[in-house]
């Protein structure tokens, strides 16, 4: 068996595993494992159709609400800022996108584990509050387009502005299904999922999904602050590791 295959699935198991138990993540778990080996385009095409199918199971699986008027201005921004991502993706290098994206990692890991110390961002006004989730959700629109990133920025928003785990869990949810079906359907549009891409997302759609289904399991019962504190320590040094791997030949 060629070595890519089980890369990809262990990947996207890991990454089904912390999508089910928090809402998002399944891009940066994911390519914190295939952005070694895989293509960055392909990598990002594979990253948005397993966080796709575990968004459709979440949805199934772990229902927490739905409030339009909250989700509405995430989805409006994030749809804007789909398109500005699906146009970066072409031109990005291999090695600088591996920089890039280690360098997110280090940076909003630690800014999500230091989030609970911080204060609530609180906004006066209901209508620049609005604008500022259109704000984050069209940052996490342009991530999403780039490679299924679309969680990240907001989940960050979400919890600095100290939304409840559950609040907070249903607009995440909400909005990365909405923007990863646009996401997805973009990429199709665009060339950038294949006929040649359908073996590894065969790969994909199955290495996640029994994990995915016993981490929104565990979701109910563990306290989002131990989850938060293993998954974005993990990530922390994985960013660090791609980073450094990056850089000298950046330098060179």
């Amino acid at each position: 068996m060629d070595p890519i295959y089980l890369v990809v699935g262990l990947g996207a198991a890991l990454a089904g595993f912390v999508q089910g138990l928090s809402g998002f993540g399944f891009a940066l778990v994911a390519m914190s494992v295939w952005a070694w080996l895989i293509d960055p385009q392909l990598a990002a095409a594979l990253a948005v159709c397993g966080g796709l199918s575990g968004q459709i199971l979440s949805a199934v699986t772990v229902r927490r609400g739905f409030d339009p008027k909250l989700l509405a201005p995430f989805v409006a921004g994030g749809l804007l800022g789909i398109p500005v991502g699906t146009l970066l993706l072409p031109l990005l290098d291999v090695v600088l996108f591996k920089a890039v994206l280690g360098g997110l990692l280090i940076v909003l890991c630690p800014l999500m584990l230091a989030a609970p110390r911080l204060p609530s961002v609180r906004i006066a006004s209901p209508a620049l509050a609005r604008l500022a989730d259109a704000g984050f959700g069209m940052i996490g629109g342009t991530l999403g387009g780039i490679g299924g990133f679309s969680g990240v920025v907001p989940t960050l928003w979400c919890t600095l502005r100290g939304m409840p785990k559950d609040s907070q869990r249903a607009v995440i949810q909400n909005f990365n299904l909405a923007l990863l079906m646009v996401t997805m359907l973009g990429y199709v549009a665009t060339g950038l999922v294949t006929m040649a891409t359908v073996p590894l997302l065969l790969v994909v759609i199955p290495a996640m999904m029994i994990p995915s289904l016993l981490g929104a399991r565990l979701y109910i019962g563990i306290s989002e602050a131990s989850f938060r504190r293993i998954v974005l320590g993990l990530l922390t040094v994985s960013g660090i590791a791609m980073l450094v791997a990056s850089l000298p030949k950046l330098a060179g």
